[in-house]
């Protein structure tokens, strides 16, 4: 009896103790927050590929590591993969919905047909507007399976407003993304407004990207602060090209990172603050009423501006805003109504807008005339029509608020009070480290790695957020020798990697999803073809021009070197590694140096392809070993194109010349190769077609022998 009463008196001290100390420390007593996110970048499409959005994706995967996300990702994913990664995203997050913040980014191109927006997967093949709802993915159908879950917040953003390069006639389709309702505790973001498309972009990053990557790291902003402020600096660094759109109806308070008490505060008083927000225009100068009014985002600001600065030289710029807005709108409530009353009402206020085919194809499936008849009940669309002077801004098949024919003024600065310059070494990223030993077949899918910035000692992820398993980078925000060592480290080993809190399988970046893991190890095995995108270059188009970060000079020089290209050949083709199975092959010879263009005194991060032999052969741009990785960066030179590759002259000797082999140079001949390890199909005997005689230039030796 007495043991019982001491076991009950213990337990009954323990719980008093627990609840005090709950009391103390609020944030302690807070149930766990898991936070889960899915990110792809497709930038490998056969028609117009991509040069930024695996990057894009790769930062934004890195940064939300960094915040404690378990993170999914993946790039160049075909139709099939995106449904089943889907597949898996959502059985995982439905664990314990609850507690659980999911975010969904996707990178690539979108399009929007009928009042639905659809992702683009890299195998589609569209020609024609019928063929958008059977090749892409509509996104409806996946907000609104996240809007079923109960989940604490869900984040949905689409880096997806592209001029989109499918459709080149026919029924035309309107351009960038429809304008939706986000679910309940839901976020959607886009990075164009609706019925807009961004600028082309050359890399390593887009604005959309790099902006969303600072905000979030800025720490103790909310979810609708964080895209206020992605929607400023996009402006800013865009000189107003590009103007992202987010609604939100999140319920809970939710942070990203926390700041320290005693950290540098991120925007000015209560009261400039509180001016951004809601002071009247009329009481504002107009560049100050032009950056509040982009901050709020309303119609109502908008229309406040021109009301107090319709003269001033930024109110065309913002009319064009405004046009935007309505036509979309004024969409969004056509497509919902349904009925033929309301696209010939949409029809009678926009004759030629940009969803004029999408009235008469639903008037087709609803047998009603093409045409608005002379009488019919107009709807109300409690939003005044447009006047004349929108009309130039909408009736054109793609959107573009820096198309040099509207002549805008510039866009003011945001106010520093408001938005801050971004971090110094934030401002220019260098492109991706190009990983070592990742194999061709995970290379194909595995997202770029860029290199780590530390967070500022001030910044940290929530206490109440549950640690992601094996994650290294949230393990090691602030440490820089990790960061240095292994994090930003081309090739580091495994114990290294789980030294330092990552997984024991050696990997640094997202998670893959299975059946895409599954596929690249049948890849890897020679058992399975790489996909037809393995053979794509997404480099940018000649002549695209870059974005001049915030706080940069226009004429400052960048010192970065951009990759070539983001894409690894297909196996066994030309300028491409041997197919897999001929590892060790005698003659081949890896690329070993470390030469990133990086300040003095810091580590290298990028290992440069074309390292210097011993051999005395000429160097080679692709080591033939199965270990490849492909490489990572998803970015090219704006620049014309780069120096031949040492490789070239091999592959079109070998296309005309019946010896493949090309010429070696005899002062250091590399050791005969053994006829069993060859993998070309054998040449046809020198006794029967001997090599062309003289000059020594142009002499060719048979392929079993180093020399003639």
């Amino acid at each position: 009896m007495r043991v019982a009463r001491t076991f009950f008196l213990f337990s009954l001290c323990l719980l008093l103790t627990a609840a005090f100390s709950g009391c103390l420390d609020p944030a302690a007593a807070q149930q766990q927050e898991k936070r889960i996110a899915l990110i792809v970048g497709d930038g490998a499409y056969a028609k117009t590929p991509l040069a930024t959005t695996a990057n894009d994706a790769g930062l934004i995967a890195q940064t939300l590591q960094a915040a404690g996300f378990d993170v999914i990702g993946a790039r160049d994913l075909d139709a099939d993969s995106l449904r089943k990664t889907f597949r898996d995203f959502m059985q995982k997050i439905q664990a314990s919905p609850s507690d659980t913040v999911a975010m969904v980014y996707l990178s690539g191109y979108g399009v929007q047909l009928a009042g639905e927006n659809y992702f683009i997967p890299v195998d589609s093949t569209i020609n024609r507007d019928t063929d958008i709802p059977i090749e892409g993915l509509r996104i409806s159908d996946y907000t609104r399976e996240l809007g079923s879950v109960p989940l604490k917040a869900s984040v949905v953003v689409l880096d997806a407003a592209r001029q989109q390069p499918f459709i080149e006639g026919g029924n035309p389709i309107a351009s960038g993304l429809a304008l939706v309702d986000p679910s309940p505790n839901t976020l959607i973001a886009f990075n164009a407004a609706p019925g807009t498309v961004a600028p082309s972009e050359p890399g390593p990053y887009g604005a959309y990207a790099q902006a969303l990557a600072e905000m979030i790291r800025t720490g103790g902003l909310s979810l609708p602060d964080v895209f206020d402020r992605v929607r400023l600096r996009v402006s800013e660094n865009t000189k107003g090209g590009q103007i992202p759109w987010d609604a939100q109806k999140i319920q809970v308070p939710f942070t990203f990172f926390d700041r320290a008490a005693d950290a540098p505060p991120v925007q000015g008083t209560p009261d400039q603050v509180a001016a951004m927000r809601e002071r009247p225009m009329r009481d504002l100068g107009a560049q100050e009423a032009f950056n509040a009014a982009l901050a709020r985002d309303t119609m109502q600001g908008y229309e406040d501006f021109l009301a107090a600065y319709g003269s001033d030289p930024l109110a065309k710029r913002v009319r064009a805003i405004l046009a935007a807005r309505r036509e979309s709108i004024t969409w969004r409530r056509t497509y919902l109504a349904d009925t033929p009353d309301a696209y010939w009402s949409y029809l009678r206020r926009y004759p030629r807008g940009p969803h004029t085919w999408d009235c008469r194809r639903r008037l087709t499936i609803l047998s009603a005339a093409l045409e608005p008849p002379p009488s019919f009940a107009m709807i109300d669309y409690d939003l005044p029509p447009p006047p004349p002077d929108e009309m130039m801004f909408v009736d054109r098949p793609v959107f573009y608020f820096g198309d040099p024919v509207f002549a805008f003024a510039p866009p003011p600065p945001p106010p520093v009070f408001f938005l801050p310059p971004p971090p110094p070494d934030f401002v220019v990223l260098a492109p991706p480290i190009v990983a070592v030993g990742v194999g061709i077949g995970i290379g194909l899918f595995v997202l770029p790695r860029p290199a780590f910035v530390p967070m500022p000692a001030f910044v940290r992820p929530p206490v109440y957020v549950a640690a992601p398993p094996n994650n290294i980078i949230f393990n090691n925000i602030h440490n820089t020798t990790v960061i240095n060592t292994v994090i930003n480290n081309p090739a580091p080993t495994p114990a290294a990697i789980a030294a330092a809190g990552g997984p024991r399988t050696g990997t640094l970046g997202p998670t893959l999803p299975n059946n895409v893991a599954q596929r690249a190890s049948l890849i890897q095995e020679g058992k399975l073809q790489p996909p037809p995108s393995a053979s794509i270059s997404a480099t940018a188009r000649p002549g695209t021009p870059g974005v001049t970060p915030a706080n940069v000079a226009p004429n400052a020089t960048l010192r970065q070197e951009l990759p070539r290209a983001n894409a690894l050949p297909v196996p066994g083709t030309k300028g491409a590694p041997p197919p897999p199975g001929t590892s060790g092959r005698p003659g081949t010879t890896p690329s070993a140096g470390l030469t990133t263009p990086t300040e003095a005194g810091k580590p290298n991060l990028r290992e440069e392809r074309l390292a210097p032999t011993t051999s005395g052969k000429p160097t080679t741009t692709q080591p033939a070993t199965t270990t490849l990785a492909r490489p990572e960066p998803n970015a090219a030179r704006p620049a014309p194109p780069s120096p031949p590759k040492p490789a070239a002259p091999k592959q079109e000797a070998k296309r005309a010349m019946p010896p493949p082999p090309p010429p070696k140079p005899a002062a250091a001949p590399p050791p005969p190769r053994p006829a069993t390890a060859a993998v070309r199909p054998a040449p046809p005997p020198p006794a029967a077609k001997p090599p062309p005689p003289k000059p020594a230039a142009a002499k060719k030796c048979p392929p079993n022998q180093p020399r003639c």
